[in-house]
């Protein structure tokens, strides 16, 4: 699976997420302060994100120091359902009821094991076909696509 990578500082854990997801067999292509010693959250978050989007990416992963950041930039791309998780359960669940396509994580506060139990469980878990969350899925499509003032 090609997979987008970012973050806006330059980090170990970052780094072991990159070495992390080629040994699961994923390619991973990286954005941001991977080349340099910062990069503005925003326009990495919204890199990532258009890339997911655009079926450039199956899926996106992305850091900034608190996850929330970087998180909110990438939801602001069309058909991105970015998802802050701290733990293993909560990437589950996202990935199961929320069928996240970009994954955000805290630099502050996640760490390699942590990380590492968080990816396991994102790449384990499928979207639900459950009708009641497939009807909450098709909610949240249909509120994307209204404008609003």
């Amino acid at each position: 699976m090609k997979i987008a990578l970012g973050t806006d500082m330059e980090g170990h854990v970052p780094n072991m997420v990159a070495e992390m997801l080629s040994k699961m067999g994923h390619e991973p292509v990286l954005f941001g302060a991977f080349n340099h010693k910062t990069a503005p959250w925003p326009k990495v978050a919204v890199e990532v994100a258009k890339g997911v989007a655009n079926g450039d990416f199956e899926m996106g992963v992305l850091f900034c120091w608190t996850g929330t950041g970087i998180s909110l930039a990438a939801n602001k791309v069309k058909g991105v359902r970015a998802a802050l998780c701290n733990d293993a359960e909560t990437a589950a669940g996202a990935r199961k009821w929320n069928d996240a396509n970009v994954l955000a994580m805290s630099l502050r506060s996640t760490s390699e094991q942590i990380a590492k139990e968080i990816l396991e469980a994102w790449f384990a878990t499928a979207p639900s076909d459950d009708p009641d969350d497939i009807v909450c899925m098709e909610y949240l499509e249909r509120i994307e696509n209204e404008r609003f003032r």
